[in-house]
């Protein structure tokens, strides 16, 4: 369960993803809740945790492309 906007909710991840977006976060000084509210705010429709790994593979492509 996390908290978005003061509000509770459950999003059901696979450990890895968890990881990643955790890394996400601490590499851009942010709260893993403060990260998921950002990606909450800019997906539009869709369900959440679709859109978590959506950015966790947006990352990863950008520090691949970058390398």
């Amino acid at each position: 369960s996390i908290t978005i906007g003061g509000h509770s909710t459950s999003v059901a991840l696979e450990p890895a993803f968890w990881e990643e977006l955790a890394g996400i976060a601490r590499g851009r000084g942010l709260s893993l809740n403060a990260l998921i509210a950002e990606i909450d705010h800019s997906r539009g429709t869709g369900n959440l945790a679709s859109a978590l790994r959506l950015h966790v593979l947006e990352t990863l492509r950008g520090k691949i492309s970058r390398a």
